[in-house]
């Protein structure tokens, strides 16, 4: 293989994939930051920002390695000094598509899975101890269950891949277990882990911009595209229907989330259509290269439905999942995934029929073992990292930080410099004179009235 072999359009395709969906990431800061209140806007925005930069190392050094090597483990781990440093990538094609290409693309997956997790812990997690977690959770986590899903054995049987993509032969297109399960488990278990915000249930937690949200959802969806159609590998067919596919469940789900507040709430809010957009994204993630355009509109319908009503899960059950990440991505993903086994059909590029289209049961038992287990794997990981970290260092930070903010005590910063705003409303000036301020007027009129 040389480097004549590479085939341009692809590599343009999935290099431009891997900017897309490093996008998310950025995309999901302003999503979270503007749903969270405005003395920990920054806070939140960091996490994401914090996990883009580390994992973008880490991937480096080991985690590609982990992920991608020659497994070494009944299909649970991959080489991790197999591919130490990328070494030996730089020259080697491997195929049409540069290795690197490829390490770049699947980089940016590490990346949002991590920055994803930050959600359920929101208002109340320490900067340094969530990099620590991110740090180990990667690591221990996120790299094997990668393996697990996306490294496949060559042909030639010269290369042994993950266990779920090969021998239980589960279908996750691009992550519904990998990414979305997998960070929806793990924001669960840091959420038990650090317990409930002071006030939860009982003082007003509302976003705090709600245009953020709606921008940040927007760019989720657009580098969506990226993740999704960016997972074939390939500028061809299977790319354009993937691309369809994610266009239309999420459509069908921002609708089904829209309706059942309608119903339930009699409002449709602009939260929801942001958030039936997340929720349609993450279940057409593992199901977009197995269904027909139709299935993906019942799919992502379903979706935004089911969605809605777990995220009110957490009142009934007693859990503070602050951004809910387990409404949307464990949920959304778990659906995701095991309604390939009832939606699949032979006519989309994986070529499998579900119990819908007379597939049987066959392919559904896959998909909920391959689910089941990541979820169970990544909850029962992130519980015992997270409560060592609590129980060492400390991973929630301290009443007194809470309530002031986590901005200013973490960071030094706040997003809105309010006193600054007030003071040049109090500098300003009316038809060529100093204008002064409603309240002191009032309080003169009071002392005077007062003498």
């Amino acid at each position: 293989m040389t480097v004549l072999d590479v085939n341009s359009g692809d590599t343009a395709w999935i290099l431009t994939s891997a900017a897309l969906v490093l996008l998310m990431t950025p995309g999901l800061a302003l999503f979270y930051g503007g749903m969270v209140r405005a003395k920990t806007v920054l806070n939140m925005m960091m996490m994401s920002f914090g996990a883009l930069c580390l994992i973008a190392v880490t991937w480096v050094l080991f985690g590609y390695s982990i992920a991608f090597g020659n497994d070494v483990g009944g299909g649970l781990l991959g080489n991790p000094l197999e591919f130490l440093g990328l070494k030996g990538l730089m020259a080697d094609t491997g195929s049409s598509l540069p290795s690197m290409a490829f390490v770049g693309f699947q980089a940016v997956f590490a990346i949002i899975t991590v920055a994803l997790i930050s959600g359920a812990i929101a208002d109340r997690a320490k900067f340094g101890t969530w990099m620590i977690f991110a740090l180990i959770w990667s690591t221990l986590v996120y790299f094997p269950v990668a393996h697990w899903v996306f490294a496949f054995d060559s042909s030639d049987g010269s290369v042994v891949g993950g266990w779920v993509a090969n021998r239980l032969k589960a279908i996750d297109f691009a992550g519904g277990t990998a990414v979305h399960i997998n960070a929806g488990a793990a924001g669960l278990a840091l959420a038990l882990v650090l317990g409930k915000r002071i006030g939860w249930r009982r003082d007003p937690m509302r976003p705090h911009n709600l245009p953020l949200v709606m921008i940040g959802a927007g760019l989720l969806w657009f580098g969506w595209f990226g993740f999704n159609a960016g997972s074939a590998l390939a500028a061809n067919n299977s790319a354009a229907i993937v691309w369809v596919n994610t266009l239309t469940a999420t459509g069908a789900a921002a609708l089904g989330w829209l309706l059942t507040e309608r119903i339930r709430d009699k409002h449709a809010t602009s939260l929801g259509a942001a958030s039936g957009v997340v929720a349609g994204l993450v279940a057409i993630t593992p199901s977009c290269s197995s269904v027909s355009p139709i299935g993906a509109i019942l799919l992502g319908g379903i979706a935004g439905v089911v969605c809605a009503l777990a995220v009110g899960l957490k009142y009934k059950l007693g859990f503070d999942d602050s951004l809910d990440v387990v409404g949307v991505h464990l949920v959304g993903g778990l659906w995701g995934t095991i309604a390939v086994g009832f939606f699949a059909t032979k006519g989309a590029p994986a070529g499998v029929d579900g119990l819908l289209y007379g597939g049987g049961f066959d392919q559904l038992w896959r998909q909920v073992v391959g689910a089941v287990s990541v979820m169970v794997f990544s909850f029962v990981m992130a519980y015992a990292i997270g409560f060592a970290l609590e129980k060492t260092i400390g991973f929630r930070v301290s009443e007194e930080t809470e309530r002031t903010g986590i901005d200013e005590v973490e960071h030094a910063e706040s997003a809105y410099d309010f006193g600054t705003i007030a003071g040049g409303l109090r500098a300003g000036f009316s038809g060529g004179a100093p204008s002064t301020p409603k309240s002191h007027d009032t309080t003169k009129r009071d002392q005077e009235v007062t003498a």
